[in-house]
């Protein structure tokens, strides 16, 4: 199905423009797709189509400060750390939308790459309800969003993925080992890749994970 161009305002009061990929099933799960920087929302385009083709909503938005979102397309890269930072409130906003669609947070999945990965573990910590994450070249702190404490904070009963690019990415890959071996979530995952790229880049050279990623939240939400 293709997408639809949805706005949404944030309590900070940013406007965040998304592609909404809708399945016909009201009540299927959701899945919140954050981008990486310097990216879009339309990086998650194929990965989204994989999911909706699974069964689940997907909403992929610029953060503010990208592509058509308040701020954009480059608004970003006079940002300061708490500018970064407020961007959770674009997640929110991604969240509130499924919500008010009658999904609950149960059955809403947030999935992040490199900031965006921050950005989804940051708010999974936070909500307990929300059942998976998928981290795509998370980091330690990326722009003061630090994520160590936050994957301390999961509940055995909150699933977790972790991918990173191997000796190409090196940070983002000690992290993903690191948050891995902290998290107490008893379903978690992670995978390691040989040199290849950073993010959604992932996906661009190992199509398959997609697949993958896709049968593991299946075997969450069916």
């Amino acid at each position: 199905m293709e997408s639809k161009i949805i706005a949404l305002k944030t309590r900070d009061n940013f406007e965040i423009i998304g592609d909404y990929y809708a399945v016909l099933t009201k009540n299927a799960p959701a899945a919140v797709l954050i981008h990486m920087m310097p990216a879009t929302k339309e990086s998650w385009k194929v990965f989204a189509k994989k999911l909706n083709e699974t069964g689940f909503h997907c909403l992929a938005i610029d953060l503010r400060g990208h592509g058509e979102s308040q701020g954009g397309p480059d608004g970003f890269r006079g940002f300061n750390d708490e500018d970064h930072q407020a961007s959770v409130y674009d997640v929110e906003s991604a969240v509130d939308y499924f919500i008010r669609k009658g999904i609950p947070l149960e059955k809403i999945s947030i999935i992040g790459a490199s900031i965006g990965a921050n950005l989804a573990l940051q708010f999974q910590s936070r909500h307990s309800e929300i059942k998976s994450s998928v981290l795509l070249s998370p980091g330690f702190d990326y722009h003061g969003i630090e994520i160590e404490k936050a994957a301390k904070k999961l509940n055995s009963d909150q699933a977790i993925f972790f991918a990173a690019g191997g000796e190409n990415d090196a940070y983002s890959t000690e992290t993903a080992n690191k948050l891995y071996n902290l998290a107490q979530s008893s379903d978690k995952q992670i995978k390691i890749f040989r040199d290849v790229g950073h993010g959604t880049t992932i996906f661009k050279e190992e199509p398959s994970f997609m697949d993958e990623l896709a049968s593991w939240l299946k075997s969450i939400y069916f």
